[in-house]
């Protein structure tokens, strides 16, 4: 009997991409006949059948919904778990949670692993690397399936579903507002590198915030964080970039970060160069985490209401199963904004 193989290993033993063994496996134009025809070949081989989803939704409804997050310690992210699982079990659902880890081959497997007839429906935020190679062929394939998807947080105008997002344009534009209006007259930014669409949302909220005010902004004042690398693990990296920040430029008297991690950090590395909070420095975060709380001091930050983006997530996908489609009637797509709100403590005047 031959070993049941996955599309992981199938991968492997070609030397391609999942993304290629998935498309190959459905006959998709952009893959070469010579390469389908060796990846079906392959998998004839092994057995390898993949997913039917649109079988499996037609013969039985299992009332269970997947969460795909790109990470699991995150504050936000497990906010947004209980708000989903708050109304999915009001409406008789159950949750499964997967993990990509910011991984596009993970977050392809985990898709196709719960869409083997355990779930109904995804609620998901795209992964870093997937938003970074822009192949979103998992997500469209699966839809036209028959499988319903919501979006949050992390989401991209190329695909046609239902999607809950935060406004972190206008957030980024109160937070930095509210330095320009403190006094603050050189306001830094530690931002993330441009392919996360929350990312240059802030960057750019920062930038509109600063205009609006007659503030010229300089790009010396803005630190871009590569987030490839695990700053949680490697905080010291971090703070070394946040110091040579300062460091450059001594007159900065306003931080804006586009994450708790960063804004933290910034707080930490200012203490150590012996500034003070906030009469020297005022900090402001995105993401009212469990740690802005009990920061010292306590951290200015925008709240993004993320167990309420995890409810409306939840109801708009339920909605769409139980309502289902006629064949004859035109499918529409909601985007919910959430509105943010700036969470006042200590780490401003």
């Amino acid at each position: 009997m031959k070993r049941k193989i996955t599309l992981k290993q199938i991968a492997r033993e070609l030397d391609v991409s999942i993304s290629t063994v998935s498309k190959a496996l459905r006959n998709s134009v952009e893959i070469s006949d010579d390469t389908k025809q060796k990846v079906q070949a392959f998998a004839k081989l092994y057995n390898y059948r993949p997913n039917n989803i649109a079988l499996s939704l037609k013969n039985r409804k299992t009332n269970t919904i997947g969460i795909i997050i790109p990470e699991i310690v995150h504050h936000f992210f497990s906010k947004v778990i209980r708000g989903v699982e708050l109304v999915a079990n009001t409406r008789g659902y159950n949750v499964i949670v997967g993990l990509s880890n910011e991984s596009f081959s993970k977050e392809v497997i985990n898709m196709e692993m719960l869409a083997n007839g355990s779930i109904d429906g995804f609620i998901l935020s795209i992964s870093k690397e997937t938003l970074q190679q822009q192949d979103y062929h998992h997500f469209n394939e699966t839809m036209n399936q028959g499988m319903p998807i919501v979006m949050f947080d992390r989401v991209v105008s190329d695909i046609n579903c239902d999607k809950v997002i935060v406004d972190d344009l206008d957030g980024s534009k109160k937070a930095v507002s509210k330095l320009v209006e403190n006094g603050c007259k050189s306001i830094a930014l530690i931002t993330t590198k441009d392919y996360v669409s929350v990312g240059k949302l802030r960057t750019q909220g920062y930038m509109d915030a600063l205009n609006d005010h007659k503030l010229i902004p300089k790009s010396e004042l803005i630190l871009k964080i590569d987030d490839s690398l695990d700053y949680e693990v490697h905080l010291d990296a971090l703070e070394n970039e946040i110091e040579q920040l300062f460091k450059a430029n001594k007159n900065i008297d306003g931080v804006f970060a586009v994450n708790e991690l960063y804004a933290l950090s910034a707080m930490k590395v200012a203490r150590k160069l012996g500034l003070d909070i906030p009469n020297d420095l005022q900090v402001i975060g995105f993401t009212d985490g469990v740690l802005s709380k009990h920061a010292t001091p306590s951290l200015t930050t925008v709240s993004q209401h993320a167990q309420k983006m995890g409810e409306q997530a939840a109801n708009l996908l339920i909605d769409k199963l139980e309502k289902g489609l006629n064949e004859d009637e035109e499918e529409h797509f909601n985007t919910i904004v959430i509105n943010t709100e700036l969470i006042e403590r200590a780490s401003t005047k």
